[in-house]
């Protein structure tokens, strides 16, 4: 007997090798890159960001394959989900990881660090949002979370010579080990009251009206502000700014983008599958936060001068728009599917204009040397391909038709305004007044390029590399063809409540 009971309790758990093959090659790609630094040191360094990008590549194989298979998987008792969400969202990470690897490639340099080490951490980081996707655990939402928060910390300090990126690593690292520590004590309370960390038994738990509601309410409440860091939503978004200016620009753009929306994916997890029926606690927290964020956000960013930290408030001000649909999802299961299937879809398209708007920004302060906003007056002259570019990117976020971000807008709206609720439509004019204050300051920065002399008398022509050539036609394609025909992000990001079993 005794035998028999040590066998069971030391069974391997049954695991679906398809349904976690993204992540084994991925990893095995990291793996590879640091056997090859370690073996060959310098040598190596010219061949990182060809074989990262092939491994992100390579990794996206086993994903269509899952995503043609269609079937949904459940590994680790539930802790652990591939479905039609979570491959939706891989997949927008791997896209993200790939255009930011293009737009690394021969940026740094100077010797400030090995090159190899920059993208194991890329892939090490990219690899937690990969897992974030389908967590469904406290536990491995958490390890997800340290995964990808960990090599970022570290690439953000990664201009050892340049102290400003010395005090943005450190802002990063103090105020996410703070943000960690709260959320992981709301997380804890939720196990507490609910005697598990699977989300769906602790949502079975709710229903059943176990434990203290006070007790549920406040680790409901310290759950969503320790995400609330991650998305840079106010008040908590005090980092962004430091940390934005102070990384190297490629790795601003991979916070502004891909870290961030992997806080969004375990937002989302968190409250659809863990607490949807708590929304009396959370719908008002995230109205605050969307309100705050947008507002906030918009109108300090009207106010700087260095492009970098004005896309940090911009991002701020993003934040509260791709959050607006939670604070009236809870009103009814159709509500839910619009606002689930809305924020998605604006990930989707944020992450192409945004990465696109930070490639330009990369290669106008290399040729000006400056962030400020007026080096880049005159552009047109000098750079008209990429004044162009930027021209798409900046009204693209501001949600001007044909481009993507108008129908990214269109969907936040949409769903406020039939909620039914007198809190979404007030919320609904809160984003059209922030809608029309964002576009005066994109429309500066547009004004300023196309019609203003040159701040500096060399007009030759700027040199741009054939990768970053690569990043700016992957985001100009995206961003317009999602503009121009969006019924094809709908279809790509059409998911729904059943996905999380609500």
């Amino acid at each position: 007997m005794s035998t028999n009971l040590l066998i069971v309790a030391f069974e391997r758990p049954a695991i679906d090798w398809h349904a976690v093959a993204p992540e084994i090659v991925l990893l095995s790609v990291g793996v590879l890159i640091t056997l090859l630094d370690i073996l060959f040191l310098e040598k190596a360094r010219p061949y990182m960001a060809a074989l990262s990008g092939l491994g992100i590549l390579a990794t996206a194989i086993p994903l269509l394959t899952l995503g043609i298979d269609g079937t949904e998987r459940v590994l680790f008792d539930g802790a652990y989900v591939v479905d039609n969400f979570s491959l939706v969202l891989k997949a927008i990470f791997l896209l993200a990881g790939y255009v930011v690897i293009l737009l690394s490639t021969n940026y740094i340099v100077d010797g400030d660090y090995w090159e190899s080490e920059y993208y194991g951490l890329l892939l090490a980081s990219l690899m937690g949002m990969i897992m974030m996707a389908s967590s469904r655990d406290l536990i491995s939402v958490f390890v997800a979370l340290e995964l990808l928060s960990i090599p970022a910390y570290l690439m953000v300090a990664w201009r050892k010579r340049d102290p400003k990126s010395n005090e943005a690593g450190l802002k990063y690292y103090l105020m996410g080990v703070f943000a960690s520590a709260v959320m992981l004590y709301g997380m804890s309370l939720l196990f507490g009251v609910s005697g598990t960390t699977v989300l769906s038994e602790i949502a079975d738990s709710i229903d059943a009206g176990n434990g203290s509601s006070s007790v549920m309410t406040l680790g409901i409440v310290f759950v969503v502000a320790g995400f609330a860091f991650k998305v840079s939503a106010v008040p908590f978004h005090t980092w962004a700014p430091d940390v934005y200016e102070g990384a190297p620009t490629p790795v601003t753009a991979f916070l502004s983008v891909a870290s961030k929306a992997a806080g969004f994916v375990a937002l989302l997890a968190l409250i659809f599958v863990g607490f949807y029926e708590l929304s009396n606690i959370w719908e008002p927290l995230i109205w605050i936060l969307a309100a705050l964020s947008m507002t906030v956000g918009n109108l300090v960013a009207l106010r700087q001068t260095n492009i970098v930290r004005l896309m940090a408030y911009s991002g701020v001000a993003q934040t509260g728009f791709m959050i607006a649909p939670l604070a009236v999802a809870g009103h009814s299961l159709s509500t839910g599917n619009q606002a689930l299937s809305a924020i998605v879809t604006y990930l989707a398209i944020y992450a192409a204009m945004n990465l696109g708007a930070f490639a330009v920004i990369i290669t106008l302060a290399r040729r000006t040397g400056s962030a400020e906003i007026d080096s880049f007056s005159g552009a047109f002259h000098f750079a008209p391909g990429l004044t162009v570019a930027m021209t798409i990117f900046l009204f693209s976020l501001a949600g001007i038709p044909p481009l993507g971000g108008w129908f990214a807008k269109f969907e936040v709206f949409r769903v406020l305004a039939t909620s039914g609720e007198t809190w979404g439509y007030l919320l609904a004019v809160v984003a059209a007044i922030n809608s029309v204050i964002a576009l005066f300051y994109y429309a500066t920065i547009a004004r300023k390029m196309w019609a203003d002399d040159p701040s500096e008398k060399d007009l030759n022509n700027i040199e741009v590399t054939p990768s970053l050539v690569s990043a700016l036609a992957i985001c100009v394609l995206v961003t317009l063809l999602f503009g121009i025909f969006p019924q094809l992000v709908a279809r790509f990001t059409e998911v729904s409540l059943l996905a999380f079993g609500v």
